[in-house]
């Protein structure tokens, strides 16, 4: 399993690439509709990659915490379903039932959103402030699928911290790092 590592292509102060994607029952969601009193943070996610598998409980916790603090929380999942079918509509409401996402988890099929976010990987976060503003991309924390630590959002924490009390972000955060998005063949970004 090879390791990627986010962009960082979108950098803070950017504002949020708008939405409108289908939940996989097919009711259509934006960026709006998720956003939270406080903000909204963005998963770029999918149900097959260990990163994700790894740290998919931790996250469910993680956005009930942050929606309890005015900060909404939406997944998108953006592989390719032909190549990867463990990452279909049907399977994407089994993942998220088994690890208690309560969250909308999106299907972006011809993969513009995760363009338009410059995502790289699974799972890559990007964290935004109530006017959609960018305030942090980066990891989850600092566990790996096979180290030893538990995941536990520290990272991510603080940037969500620092956001609502209207401090500076954090400096150079470190990456988001997980399995490269599956993209469709002829739409592999320039960053990629």
């Amino acid at each position: 399993m090879a390791e990627v590592l986010s962009t960082f292509l979108l950098q803070p102060g950017d504002p949020a690439p708008n939405f409108s994607l289908p939940t996989p029952r097919g009711e259509i969601l934006s960026l709006g509709d998720v956003l939270g009193a406080n903000g909204l943070l963005v998963v770029f996610a999918c149900n097959h990659c260990p990163y994700v598998v790894h740290l998919a409980d931790a996250l469910g916790n993680f956005a009930r915490e942050i929606e309890a603090r005015g900060v909404g929380t939406v997944a998108i999942m953006s592989n390719d379903l032909e190549k990867y079918p463990q990452d279909a509509p049907d399977k994407m409401l089994e993942f998220a039932r088994e690890h208690s996402w309560d969250f909308p988890y999106l299907v972006d099929e011809d993969q513009s959103v995760a363009q338009a976010y410059r995502a790289a990987c699974t799972p890559d976060f990007f964290l935004f402030d109530a006017e959609l503003k960018l305030a942090y991309a980066g990891q989850f924390d600092d566990s790996r699928p096979r180290g030893s630590l538990q995941p536990h959002g520290g990272d991510l924490g603080e940037a969500v911290r620092r956001m609502i009390a209207g401090e500076p972000p954090m400096a150079r955060p470190y990456p988001s790092s997980g399995c490269n998005i599956k993209w469709k063949p002829g739409n592999e970004p320039a960053w990629f």
